[in-house]
């Protein structure tokens, strides 16, 4: 039997799911009068509609996990472009890899988990469990953030320089808008909205590898990232926002980082407002004490999130964020939401320097 070859396992592309097209309230509302993580999702999905609905109340969105990868892009840009989220928290992976990577104009392709991993080595191909990625596409999506490195510095005059992932995957929307203008892109809908992106954890994603390569190539100044200043950024904007929305499709970093803003903010000498609404979708045990499945009741201990419009929902991203997000869609209380434009806040302080 001949070995299939790397244009037999790069055929069919994911579909990303398009929750305009598919309006599930009375399906979500049903599900709210069952029992078990059915009538969670119901509530989860209410709270979310109640952040937006709610005028003084800015949203802050989580993704960790697996999730542009396979097939949930389109919701996150959604959310983007029609004013549901007013900053995101994420792994590296989701913007840059997966996100930032399909915006370059690559794919990920249907796979197979039970697939001869040494034979998808030998061809170049990276699996994330049923999903499969071209290595050899990766390395073109690493050279560019490289690139882009290179650009900063020069732009800075060619000084070592600190900036926080913010305003580095500002740049990278910059790159889109100039090479890419017309994609279905996370990073490119958020730099043409002025969504802030946070990635605290940079480096540990295929970022890492373009950043490894310019710092080596330029060792007298080079571009560094400063997660100190990730905090200290989003900070300024919860105390620039005020009352704050959680919306958390997993845990780990994102999470951690978006809940210890609060304390952060009183650490400066501020009083800030605990979160007052959040809602996670997590398939993450909060039995072993893993902040991924901590849960926001937990949450509250440490004076994050306060209690009364919290909710966990115990399920896999790719089920239960198309009916979050979707009934939230189709309830509209968006439309009547003003656009709060928070990377602007970062731009002209910049500016002012």
């Amino acid at each position: 039997m001949r070995e299939p070859t790397k244009q037999d396992l790069l055929k069919t592309p994911i579909a990303n799911v398009d929750i305009k097209q598919h309006d599930v309230r009375a399906l979500v509302d049903a599900m709210g009068g069952m029992a078990f993580q059915a009538r969670n999702l119901g509530r989860a999905a209410r709270i979310y509609d109640m952040m937006l609905a709610d005028p003084g109340c800015s949203v802050i969105v989580c993704m960790a996990g697996s999730l542009c990868s396979a097939g949930l892009r389109d919701v996150f840009v959604d959310l983007v472009e029609n004013r549901m989220v007013d900053a995101i928290v994420s792994t590296g992976a989701n913007i840059v890899d997966q996100d930032f990577f399909e915006g370059l104009g690559f794919r990920h392709y249907v796979g197979d988990p039970r697939m001869d991993d040494d034979l998808l080595r030998r061809n170049a191909i990276d699996r994330i469990y049923d999903t499969y990625i071209d290595e050899d596409q990766l390395r073109i999506c690493d050279d560019t953030v490289g690139e882009i490195a290179d650009e900063m510095l020069a732009a800075g005059g060619g000084g070592p320089r600190a900036v926080s992932s913010r305003e580095f995957i500002r740049e990278m929307g910059a790159y889109l808008a100039r090479h890419h203008p017309n994609r279905r892109s996370i990073v490119l809908s958020a730099y043409k909205m002025d969504v802030p992106i946070f990635v605290p954890a940079f480096s540990d994603c295929s970022a890492g590898f373009g950043l490894v390569y310019h710092q080596a190539h330029n060792p007298d100044g080079y571009i560094a990232l400063d997660s100190a200043a990730d905090f200290r950024e989003l900070t300024e904007l919860k105390l620039k926002a005020g009352r704050t929305g959680l919306f958390m499709i997993g845990g780990g970093v994102p999470k951690n980082f978006a809940q210890d803003i609060v304390v952060a903010a009183e650490v400066l000498g501020h009083e800030p407002e605990m979160h007052k609404y959040a809602v996670q979708l997590t398939v993450a045990d909060e039995r072993d004490g893993a902040l991924s499945g901590s849960t926001l009741r937990e949450a509250n201990s440490w004076g994050k999130v306060d209690l009364g419009e919290e909710q966990m929902v115990f399920g896999e991203a790719t089920v239960t964020l198309p009916l979050v997000a979707g009934y939230a869609y189709h309830q509209g209380a968006w439309k009547k939401r003003a656009e709060h434009r928070y990377g602007q806040i970062f731009e002209k302080a910049a500016a002012a320097k």
